[in-house]
């Protein structure tokens, strides 16, 4: 009884804006891999390369569709303890939906898959690098809305703990065991090698889509003059700034630290107003992958 009054509170929380961004997801990543990767053979990163490859080595019926489907929903379902149902149902829905979609232009629209990429021919690299880009589109997108195209990444937080690695080292190392089996299924290493490829361009292109394309820059500014600077910092961006207490170690003199966000084109203009102002004030940089305004969150 609780089970089911929990299942129906998280269903209640589910979002139809995410299941339709999910959609475009799902048919996205399909596009990518079913018109410029499958066509050459080259293979895609995690838990749909090596869907990709067993359906290359096994019967036509055994489609890359109904593989992916067989691979990748048991994982997530493995991990929906530690996921969570939300997760698992995002990710379930975009899964299906890219099966679907490559199994709808595989077998019912009229595009000859079969030989050569119907956009890019025979030319390997063309095919690996907008392969990779249109499908870490779609893999991005995923991620972005709560959901995930590849169980790899499940897999990744299952196990890497236990072995003692992080997430990232686990899904590169999986990856590169696969390719090194494909390499020898196939007895060629060039499509091993430009899958390499096209994995490193969907990885910067998923990277892309949860971190932002311009992000933002959180400066850092330790000073003695906290009241001259930010009123011109708020006068000149209009931005929010939040001013902490602080105290030079070496120095034993009272200071304040003010955190305050731009953009990278406003970098060097802030440096001046600051300068201008109080020429020994501290200035630190870093990068800001997401902001979120006061009383906002993303789902």
């Amino acid at each position: 009884m609780k089970l089911s009054m929990k299942m129906r509170e998280v269903l209640k929380t589910l979002k139809w804006s995410n299941f339709i961004f999910l959609t475009i997801a799902g048919i996205i990543n399909a596009f990518g891999v079913i018109m410029f990767l499958a066509p050459v053979k080259l293979y895609d990163s995690g838990i749909s390369g090596t869907a990709m490859l067993i359906s290359q080595e096994t019967p036509e019926w055994c489609s890359l569709s109904v593989i992916l489907i067989l691979l990748n929903i048991p994982v997530f379902l493995l991990g929906l303890k530690r996921e969570g149902v939300k997760f698992t149902i995002y990710s379930i829905y975009t899964v299906m939906i890219y099966s679907v979609v490559a199994w709808v232009i595989t077998d019912i629209l009229p595009v000859d898959v079969s030989i050569v990429s119907p956009l890019a021919g025979k030319d390997l690299f063309l095919c690996a690098i907008f392969g990779g880009i249109i499908s870490g589109c779609g893999s991005g997108l995923a991620v972005r809305f709560g959901g995930a195209i590849d169980g790899i990444d499940v897999l990744a937080v299952m196990f890497s703990k236990k072995i003692g690695i992080s997430l990232g080292t686990f899904v590169m190392i999986y990856n590169i065991f696969l390719y090194i089996v494909c390499g020898f299924v196939i007895k060629s290493w060039i499509l091993p090698l430009y899958s390499i490829v096209t994995y490193a361009a969907a990885l910067k292109t998923v990277d892309f889509f949860v971190e932002g394309f311009d992000r933002s820059k959180a400066a850092f500014i330790i000073t003695t003059k906290p009241e001259q600077i930010c009123k011109a910092l708020s006068e000149t961006f209009e931005n929010g700034i939040t001013t902490i207490a602080a105290k030079g170690y070496y120095s034993n003199t009272d200071k304040t630290m003010i955190y305050f966000n731009v953009n990278r084109f406003q970098v060097g203009k802030m440096k001046n107003i600051v300068h201008d102002i109080d020429d020994k004030a501290y200035i630190s940089i870093s990068e800001v992958a997401d902001i979120y305004p006061a009383g906002k969150t993303e789902d």
